[in-house]
């Protein structure tokens, strides 16, 4: 057997591109994709409230990470102010939790569109009760996957093999569901493996690969060609189908496109020649391989990573666009009901889609809106601004009332006080040596440490003034006291108090501290700042 003299190319190369583990959105939302619902807004309240509003089959996809039933308590650092608040992972038992989320979930199962995708992300402690309310909300025929996520590595266990995954369960709405498959580049090593072999002309590597298919044809695919006939061997010829598109094959029969093939030099044909012709599959026209349901491919937030936010249960911002990418495209609305800190909305925005968030926490609600300041370059606006302008957004319910800010938790309040200040919340709420928060001059910030112990702690050089909060109608002039021995301790010229009220008392004392030493107190009431009217005496 004679290879043939080369001809012409009878083809039309066009390789592609590889396939990028994480695409560009085609598209930017314009406007509102949907009459009934508003998206581009954090709500902050009870989910199960919120959710009740919304009507029925009004998103595409949904992703919650609430909760687990871990028995912890957290202390959670948000924000690069690295503010903190606290809150209780923990539920008395698993029916109790599970008690918890059924309504919720019955809510999430009802606005999902039929054509929608469901995300619920979860550990070990309740995994399995969950995935049981899911088969009964969802139907167990609807489950796609159960993701496997690596989202820690190996660490020491007294007694058992060390737990290092999270679980995700992926249902369908019932009726079909959006579903884009990405691909992941090949390993180098797998490349160096089997593309072994090097083209003569071009130097791309690529790996030999049969023309034939198992079993005798009599057709044309069963004809010799070249003095090779497949059927000898019990084959017939076979040119894969993605072929024939990437190199718009000429000829109607298979020994025509062959003779594509070869004059395009794309047939290997072993022993100098005279062995069985083989198609070259170039290393470099890879497709990428599909995701598999056991994620090892990214790697936890690192204690250094630029999107860290110091929340211990912070979510990479890759995870969140894999989901998103895979399971909606362009214009799309994306539900998280248990925002947290944020990443779900953040690559929902980043990839073109719409989206509405919900977070029980006022704090958690302002510190995502300056994520998306921050991160996405969006406007915090009113509702008519944000059909025209996709960088608009809007967080309502915020508890923004003499009333509601009396209800909060002490530490929730200090952070909203502090936070409206434009200043840093302290990390430590005890000892926390009289400062709620720090304001730093523009151009300022504090410069991170890291103690003996692990722990982050902030060196806070340079100029500064210290904040202090208090939830009460009318700090006298102990309170007064005691921050005037702050302000002395740490050398600090202006300090700021925020309260609800001040005693004619705490008033007198603050000129009679200026006149005495030059320092500077501001009494700031709740009032100023919801009316605005702080900024001057800041």
């Amino acid at each position: 057997m004679k290879k043939a003299p080369k001809k012409a190319a009878a083809v039309t190369k066009a390789r592609p591109a590889r396939v990028p583990a994480v695409e560009a959105p085609a598209s930017r939302p314009k406007g509102r994709p949907s009459a009934l619902v508003d998206t581009r807004v954090v709500y902050c309240g009870d989910n199960l409230e919120q959710l009740a509003k919304l009507p029925d089959g009004c998103v595409d996809l949904i992703y919650i990470d609430p909760p687990f039933n871990s028995n912890r308590n957290y202390e959670v650092f948000w924000g690069e102010t690295k503010e903190k608040r606290a809150f209780e992972d923990r539920h008395a038992s698993t029916q109790a939790y599970i008690d918890y989320m059924r309504p919720r979930c019955v809510e999430l199962a009802r606005v999902l569109k039929k054509t929608g995708s469901f995300y619920y992300h979860c550990d070990w402690h309740a995994g399995h009760y969950v995935k049981v309310m899911l088969d009964q909300l969802f139907g167990e025929n609807n489950l796609l996957n159960e993701i496997i996520w690596k989202r820690t590595h190996a660490h020491g266990s007294a007694d058992r093999f060390a737990p290092v995954h999270d679980t995700l369960y992926l249902y369908h709405g019932g009726a079909g569901h959006r579903w884009n498959a990405l691909k992941l580049p090949h390993n180098p090593e797998y490349v160096e493996k089997h593309f072994k072999q090097v083209d003569d002309l071009t130097g791309r590597r690529f790996a030999a690969i049969t023309l034939t298919g198992s079993g005798i044809r009599r057709g044309e695919s069963g004809k010799p060609w070249r003095g090779v006939d497949p059927t000898r061997v019990g084959r017939h010829w076979a040119i894969p189908g993605k072929i024939i598109d990437r190199y718009k094959l000429a000829g109607d029969s298979v020994q025509e496109r062959l003779n594509s093939l070869d004059s395009a030099g794309l047939i290997y044909w072993s022993r100098g020649g005279e062995g069985v012709p083989r198609l070259k599959w170039f290393a470099d026209e890879l497709e990428g391989m599909a995701i598999p349901d056991i994620w090892t491919d990214i790697p936890p937030i690192s204690a250094n990573a630029a999107e860290r936010l110091g929340y211990p249960t912070q979510k990479p911002l890759a995870l969140l666009d894999r989901i998103i990418n895979a399971s909606s495209n362009p214009n799309d609305i994306v539900l998280d009901a248990f925002c947290g800190c944020g990443t779900a909305l953040v690559a929902a925005q980043n990839l073109g889609r719409q989206w509405i968030g919900i977070d029980i926490s006022p704090t958690a609600c302002r510190v995502m809106a300056k994520r998306l300041k921050d991160v996405c370059g969006m406007r915090e606006s009113e509702p008519g601004h944000r059909a025209k302008d996709p960088k608009c957004f809007i967080v309502r319910d915020l508890p923004w009332t003499i009333e509601k800010l009396r209800a909060i938790p002490p530490f929730e309040f200090e952070n909203w006080a502090v936070i409206a200040l434009g200043g840093v919340p302290n990390k430590v709420q005890v000892g926390d040596m009289g400062i709620d928060g720090r304001i730093f001059p523009v151009g300022t910030k504090p410069a991170e440490a890291t103690s003996k112990k692990g722990q982050t702690a902030s060196m806070f050089a340079g100029d500064w003034f210290p904040i202090q909060v208090k939830q009460t109608d009318k700090v006298g002039r102990p309170d007064i006291d005691a921050f005037e021995a702050v302000m002395a301790r740490e050398d600090r010229q202006r300090g700021f108090f925020v309260a609800f009220g001040f005693s004619s008392d705490a008033e007198q004392e603050c000129a009679a501290f200026h006149k005495k030493t030059g320092r500077i107190i501001k009494l700031i009431s709740v009032r100023e700042i919801l009316d605005e009217q702080h900024v001057q005496k800041l």
